[in-house]
């Protein structure tokens, strides 16, 4: 028979060493949890042409917003056309001719925007050079731009 002499608290079934270590498991599991959670939010790294490709929209995008912006400088009506394929060996060339174009240096719109220009200029011939194949050579496309397709609602009339 067991007395209550005998009977012990449930700490005292551990060894020494073990009340510290459960005592910092929630930790752990917060810890372990926020590292989970962190690599699924970005479980691939950005490739070079998706890097590229997402620069490269946000430029034209930008081009565009400063076109048809009413607040910016006249002189933005004299840039060169900015429409970028990334698929076109000529956007290096549209690159180079609009990161270098004189006018416009007092806008800092404009100066943003040739910086990222000139950003992507570098991503394109150093760091992503042999990851990315230029699908056509045809400067004239790049000087009239595709509209994208419109696309349909499948509504119920």
């Amino acid at each position: 028979m067991l007395s209550s002499t005998h009977l012990t608290s449930g700490s005292d079934y551990f060894p020494p060493s073990l009340p510290p270590l459960l005592d910092k498991l929630p930790t752990m599991k917060m810890l372990l949890l926020l590292v989970a959670l962190l690599s699924a939010a970005r479980a691939a790294p950005p490739t070079c042409y998706s890097r590229v490709l997402s620069l490269s929209k946000e430029i034209t995008e930008s081009f565009r917003e400063l076109q048809t912006s009413t607040t910016v400088d006249s002189c933005v009506g004299t840039l060169p056309r900015l429409y970028l394929d990334i698929h076109n060996y000529c956007v290096l060339a549209k690159l180079r001719d609009f990161v270098a174009y004189p006018g416009c240096d007092r806008v800092p719109e404009v100066n943003e925007l040739k910086e990222k220009a000139r950003s992507l200029y570098t991503i394109l011939i150093s760091y992503c050079r042999r990851d990315l194949v230029f699908l056509t050579d045809d400067c004239n496309a790049l000087e009239i731009p595709i509209s994208p397709p419109i696309e349909h609602s499948i509504t119920a009339s």
